[in-house]
């Protein structure tokens, strides 16, 4: 399990989630590629339904990683964003929009 290095992220009052909120929640998820995650916490900061948090990666997900991707998580203190909540996602993209390293996609959730 990961340890907690951030406090919990709560919802933001629905009132101020951006237009572009238009999905119901678990249609979409977000998904963090690892190997690119430098937890810098954008998606943290602008995601307005509290999915994401930043966690130290566990042993098991840093030995998955190639030799590059484990170098650069040390570099950055081992922090990746996790989306802790993804079936609060409503797609509205902010957290693809500002991650600064491109490394969220929004996948379609299936319906099985």
């Amino acid at each position: 399990m990961n340890e907690r290095i951030a406090p919990e992220p709560a919802p933001r009052n629905a009132d101020a989630k951006p237009d572009s909120c238009r999905q119901e929640a678990g249609v979409f998820v977000p998904v963090v590629d690892r190997g690119r995650c430098e937890g810098k916490a954008a998606c943290v900061a602008v995601c307005p339904v509290g999915v994401f948090r930043i966690d130290l990666l566990s042993p098991a997900l840093k030995s998955e990683l190639p030799a590059f991707a484990r170098f650069r998580a040390w570099i950055h203190g081992n922090r990746q964003a996790f989306a802790v909540y993804s079936g609060r996602c409503e797609a509205c993209g902010l957290c693809v929009e500002e991650c600064p390293e491109e490394a969220i996609v929004l996948v379609r959730k299936d319906s099985n």
